[in-house]
């Protein structure tokens, strides 16, 4: 049975422009009708999918994965909104997959933005908010993220929020239907927490 009613088990986060929250049931028009408008925009940078991917049905069963998921500790979705608009519209989305514990204490994080919305700064802003989610919330080690060679929107994002460029992957993910390269991006706590510490004159 789908936990469709259940209370969202993840913590809003905030920046001066924008609510990252889970998705909601009273969400499905809006991230269906921004995916479909973005389609042909997103198509380069994602698997592949189809109309019926955005049916109400599909989105109630995905609702109760990602909730229960977000229980077990396993991944982390959010949805993006845009505060500074009257009618806070959602923008985009945030994925935290595959979270190893143990040794590990790693996560991979994966995102993606409507059309209308992007070049804006909208996604760098969002993942600063993540980010440190991951390392103080979680307690996470280890923030890795990958994109398709020539996506400079996506390596902006990452770069403006201290990931570092760690390597190159061959046929690393399946993207429009055909194995795809990437760029590995990652950010440690290390790093993330010299970034916050005090400069000293």
């Amino acid at each position: 049975m789908l936990d469709w009613f259940a209370p969202d088990p993840l913590p809003e986060l905030t920046t001066a422009r924008l609510t990252l929250r889970g998705p909601r049931a009273a969400d499905y028009p809006h991230w269906r009708d921004i995916r479909y408008q973005s389609r042909k925009f997103l198509r380069p940078f994602e698997p592949r999918w189809t109309d019926a991917d955005l049916a109400a049905s599909v989105y109630r069963a995905r609702l109760g994965k990602l909730r229960q998921e977000a229980r077990d500790g396993s991944d982390y979705t959010y949805f993006v909104f845009l505060d500074t608009e009257p009618d806070r519209p959602l923008v985009g989305g945030i994925t935290l997959s595959n979270v190893r514990r143990r040794a590990a204490q790693m996560v991979n994080l994966g995102y993606w933005m409507g059309e209308p919305y992007a070049g804006l700064g909208i996604m760098s802003e969002a993942v600063s908010a993540i980010v440190p989610f991951c390392f103080e919330t979680l307690g996470l080690h280890r923030i890795q993220a990958a994109f398709v060679p020539g996506n400079m929107a996506s390596r902006r994002v990452l770069e403006k929020n201290g990931f570092y460029e760690e390597g190159f992957a061959e046929n690393y993910l399946q993207i429009d239907g055909r194995w795809a390269d990437h760029v590995l991006f990652a950010l440690t706590r290390e790093r993330y927490e010299k970034s916050r510490a005090p400069k000293h004159p």
